[in-house]
Parts: C-alpha cells; sequence; structure tokens
C-alpha cells in the first residue's frame, strides 16, 4: 500500500518539475528580440616583440692546455700455437653394430574370445550388444 503512494508522489514530482522547465522555455520564446545588438568590445593589439640579436661570428676558443692521462701498457695476451707437423694416420673407423635376424615364421595372432566364459553357480543375464540377433522364421 505504501509503494502505490511512493509511486503516486514519484510521478507527481516529476510532472510538476517538467511543468516548470517548460513553461521557462515557453516565456524565453515569447520575449521581444533586442533592439539594437550588443556592442562588441574591440580586441586590444599585441604589442610586438624586440628582435634578438644573434652573433654572427663566435667567441675565440680559451687557449687552456688539455691535460693527457698517460694510459698504461696493456700486455698482450699469448698467441696460440700452430703445431708444424699434421697427423699422417687417421683415428680408427667405428665399428658397425650387427642387424637381429628376421625370425623365418611368424607367431600367431592370439584370438578375441566370442563369448563369455561362464562361471559355476552365477547366472547372469545376456547382453543385448554382445548376443546374436533372435532368429527369423519365414512362413
Amino acid at each position: 500500500m505504501a509503494s502505490q503512494y511512493s509511486c503516486l508522489l514519484l510521478a507527481l514530482l516529476v510532472s510538476l518539475a517538467t511543468l516548470n522547465t517548460s513553461l521557462a522555455a515557453r516565456r524565453l520564446l515569447d520575449t521581444p528580440a533586442p533592439e539594437s545588438a550588443p556592442i562588441v568590445p574591440t580586441l586590444p593589439s599585441i604589442p610586438t616583440l624586440p628582435k634578438p640579436t644573434i652573433p654572427t661570428e663566435l667567441p675565440p676558443m680559451p687557449s687552456i692546455p688539455i691535460p693527457t692521462i698517460p694510459l698504461p701498457k696493456l700486455a698482450a695476451p699469448p698467441m696460440p700455437e700452430i703445431p708444424t707437423t699434421l697427423p699422417t694416420e687417421l683415428p680408427p673407423m667405428p665399428a658397425i653394430p650387427t642387424i637381429p635376424s628376421i625370425p623365418e615364421s611368424i607367431p600367431p595372432m592370439p584370438s578375441i574370445p566370442t563369448t563369455i566364459p561362464s562361471i559355476p553357480g552365477v547366472h547372469l543375464p545376456p547382453i543385448p550388444f554382445l548376443s546374436p540377433p533372435p532368429a527369423t522364421t519365414s512362413p
């Protein structure tokens, strides 16, 4: 019951709020245009900046002697020696592995059982997927 009153109150507030704005807009449209255009102020003039003077010649370089730092002499690493005689013999060839012999007769493939073995004393119902379809007799 209270929610109905709150919804009604909300609808009333929204309608009143839009009524005021619509009347204000209507009043603005009804006002006559001003008789003369407003006076636009003129823009101030931009002052000119002084031109910088760029020297055409560079000033002379100072005559300060540059100190030299003595560098230590680095010792060169020893160079590797190239042997003067080359080996005349080649290393021995690696042994070739032996290939296993192929048997002359291939053992037979194991057979897949087509029936389920029976356990004495336990009766299992037939599984429709594994049992053969029923025999049909033609008249």
